[in-house]
């Protein structure tokens, strides 16, 4: 990383420089304030003077003319490119790259910050543009494999023997509730690479079981959603400390209707009686966080909306507790089955975990619950 400061970046190409890098790509820096200098920076420090480029500006005030504005002066400046540098197209946005050839070996290419617009000018233009030179001959795929319900430490340990291996590689990852590990293989096609990756996959999955659940862009609520479709099951949810999180994972995926009907938000103990059939007993005996609360809330909403699954979540978000004095972090979830048969849970996340945080691991496990009653 490095400021919007000409001198710094001009050190930074001193680096790249003597370290005899034949690339060096440039992100960010290419819009029309004061800040954005990476074309002059890089401009300057070869001593070639910028030029406009007419097709430039002609683009930019035809995509501002597309959405109702009318391009401003100081967007000229996105058409200054040095002279002798070709055009890298943006076909989202305003701001162009380009790809020049500064030196005899060494290439510059620059981009956009916007993640999405360059993601696009990259595959478009500049990988096309490396293959005519030679480069990207072989590949470097990767399977991202998720898992729930295991720690970081303890999958590590179960996989250990599969860290030296030197193609395919496999590396761990934490994430917000879940593990990862990445494998991924070099070679001549992606086809290829996935030969390669299969059979280290499927070691993986029969060492962790259950608590692998999907890949890539697989998320709880997605496996979940595929898993009632291809039983043709219906989930309905009842919600206090989620408000409405789980709902909403669920409800992300598309199709989702064909599955979820619906759910109640029984944050107050008199939606929890009224509406889902608590018993007010189990609520002053019991507490509002506790499993057989729960297990009433799931059992009710499924009856509501008359699904076959139900689910029930109740706990203590923080960052303060309950009257029951119960601590912060304590989450109890039910599962009520088909045959409304009710299994429940009590996770205990940690008062020292940040109110969203518990909030997002509470929903994660109520899928991940439902998960495994669903997998054969």
């Amino acid at each position: 990383m490095v400021g919007d400061n000409i001198p710094r970046i001009h050190s930074l190409i001193d680096v790249a420089i003597a370290r005899e890098s034949q690339i060096l790509i440039f992100t960010g820096g290419l819009g029309p304030t004061p800040d954005d200098l990476t074309t002059e920076a890089i401009a300057s420090y070869f001593q070639t003077p910028l030029v406009e480029n007419v097709a430039i500006v002609e683009d930019i005030a035809t995509k501002f003319a597309k959405r109702g504005r009318t391009m401003t002066p100081n967007n000229r400046k996105q058409a200054l490119i040095p002279e002798g540098a070709t055009v890298l197209p943006n076909p989202i946005g305003t701001a162009p790259g380009m790809i020049w050839q500064a030196t005899t070996n060494l290439t510059i290419f620059t981009f956009p910050g916007v993640p999405y617009e360059m993601k696009r000018m990259w595959q478009d233009t500049a990988v096309p543009h490396l293959k005519t030179r030679g480069w990207g001959k072989s590949i470097i795929h990767s399977q991202m494999m998720r898992f729930r319900g295991i720690g970081e430490s303890t999958l590590a340990s179960k996989v250990a023997h599969l860290f030296d291996r030197p193609n395919p590689t496999v590396a761990p990852y934490a994430s917000k509730g879940e593990v990862k590990l990445r494998v991924s293989a070099k070679a001549n096609s992606i086809p290829e690479a996935q030969q390669l990756i299969a059979p280290v996959v499927a070691e993986i999955q029969a060492i962790a079981g259950n608590d692998y659940f999907g890949s890539d862009d697989d998320t709880l609520a997605s496996i979940v959603g595929s898993q009632l479709q291809a039983r043709q099951q219906t989930l309905s949810v009842a919600e206090s400390c989620t408000g409405g999180g789980l709902g909403s994972m669920v409800t992300g995926i598309s199709g989702s209707s064909s599955y979820f009907l619906g759910g109640i938000i029984a944050y107050n103990n008199r939606i929890k009686t009224e509406f889902l059939g608590v018993k007010s007993a189990d609520l002053i005996e019991q507490g509002a966080v506790s499993e057989i609360v729960a297990e009433q809330m799931a059992l009710g909403v499924k009856q509501k909306f008359q699904t076959d699954w139900g689910i029930g979540i109740s706990g203590i978000a923080g960052p303060n507790s309950d009257d029951t004095q119960k601590p912060v972090g304590m989450v109890c979830t039910a599962w009520a089955s088909p045959d409304n048969n009710v299994v429940s849970h009590t996770f205990l996340y940690g008062e020292d975990r940040a109110r969203d945080l518990i909030r997002y691991l509470s929903a994660c496990d109520a899928l991940d619950g439902l998960r495994r009653q669903l997998t054969p």
